[in-house]
């Protein structure tokens, strides 16, 4: 038995704020009410506004792409939500479109591998129960402004997405490999220099 809240579950927690009732299934769009598939909508924008800023459940570090034989091109899968280049590459490499760009030689097309470290955008099932309730808090209450404006229940929601998202960077905090050093903000409190190329 699985405690992980499903996506249907999820759905309905944010039109329950609406005062509507529960619906039994999600997968078929054609004939559910608007605000269902208003909910769904705003679920998926917000999973993917959350994740772009890259969490220890959706980062991949030290990722070797090869150029393809034909065209010397790299091509990423559509769920790469950004790329940074390592290894020697530093910044000269960048994501355009789906495709690599080398911006020293002014070139999509590479002739040795290139090591990325990559974020992933992941489909709700694969994510981390703290992760789909900070998610699922932060697009209920997305959707009641959209739909009620109704300000008294977005400071209730509010109140619960702000503790979800504490747990969230909790975890993340002490899963992923991070250090306080990463925080420009924490290293100026506690008088690291500034380095050179940061404005």
């Amino acid at each position: 038995m699985s405690f992980l809240t499903t996506k249907l579950q999820a759905v309905n927690v944010m039109i329950g704020y609406l005062g509507e009732a529960p619906v039994n299934s999600i997968s078929d769009n054609v004939g559910l009410p608007l605000s269902v598939s208003q909910a769904k909508t705003i679920l998926d924008e917000t999973s993917k506004g959350i994740q772009v800023d890259g969490w220890f459940f959706n980062t991949e570090k030290d990722v070797t792409f090869s150029p393809d034989v034909e065209t010397n091109f790299i091509d990423l899968s559509g769920d790469i939500l950004s790329a940074d280049s390592v290894d020697g590459h530093r910044d000269n490499v960048v994501v355009r479109g789906s495709r690599l760009y080398d911006l020293t030689d002014n070139t999509y097309e590479f002739t040795k591998p290139v090591k990325m470290d990559l974020i992933r955008f992941l489909e709700w099932d694969f994510l981390p129960e703290a992760a789909r309730r900070y998610i699922n808090l932060k697009a209920s209450r997305i959707l009641v402004a959209r739909s009620l404006g109704a300000s008294e229940i977005e400071q209730l929601i509010l109140r619960d997405e702000v503790f979800a998202k504490a747990r969230l960077e909790s975890l993340d905090s002490g899963t992923s490999d991070r250090t306080i050093f990463d925080s420009y903000d924490t290293a100026i409190r506690i008088g690291v220099n500034r380095p050179q190329n940061i404005l």
